[in-house]
């Protein structure tokens, strides 16, 4: 029996990369800590409050 399928326009609660990740690690070694880290430069352009935005 098939499962149910989520309705269109509701995503998932993980991705097909989640599961990878999880399975393979974040570089392909499993149990790896993730090295990718955030830069200052990027850092300092990442707004921190985030406005939802206005509608039309």
């Amino acid at each position: 029996m098939a499962r149910p399928r989520e309705p269109n326009g509701v995503e998932p609660a993980f991705s097909e990369e989640d599961i990878q990740r999880r399975q393979f690690g974040p570089r392909g070694v499993p149990g790896a800590p993730d090295p990718a880290k955030m830069t200052p430069q990027r850092e300092k352009k990442t707004p921190k409050d985030v406005e939802p935005g206005h509608t039309a």
